[in-house]
């Protein structure tokens, strides 16, 4: 009933900047917390930032500074901003929602990811 798609992966030089966006659709009666996750090769999935239903936000360390993450209710869509990039960003990045659907409890939905690589 309820999908998030990611987009706006690629491949981006060291420094480069690159926005994801998160698209929920489907059955929705209310968004609660999004956040975007990312794992890389032989990691285990990291919490990069969070975003509440009020705009209240949290970044992993590594990315406090150079990440933002936003949305827009009105369009169900999360976004993340990454700037100054390292290739050690690269990774497959996951949206997660908290999501309530019609006539159904809240539960948390994944995307299926989009690749970011950075490398010179």
């Amino acid at each position: 009933q309820v999908q998030l798609v990611e987009s706006g992966g690629g491949l981006v030089q060291p420094g480069g900047s690159l926005r994801l966006t998160c698209a929920a659709s489907g059955s929705i009666f209310s968004i609660n917390a999004m956040a975007w996750y990312r794992q890389a090769p032989g990691k285990q999935r990291e919490l990069v930032a969070a975003i509440t239903s009020g705009g209240t936000t949290n970044y992993a360390d590594s990315v406090k500074g150079r990440f933002t993450i936003s949305r827009d209710n009105a369009k169900n869509t999360v976004y993340l901003q990454m700037n100054s990039l390292k290739p050690d960003d690269t990774a497959v990045y996951y949206c997660k929602g908290t999501i309530q659907a019609w006539n159904r409890g809240t539960k948390d939905y994944w995307g299926q990811g989009t690749q970011v690589t950075i490398s010179s």
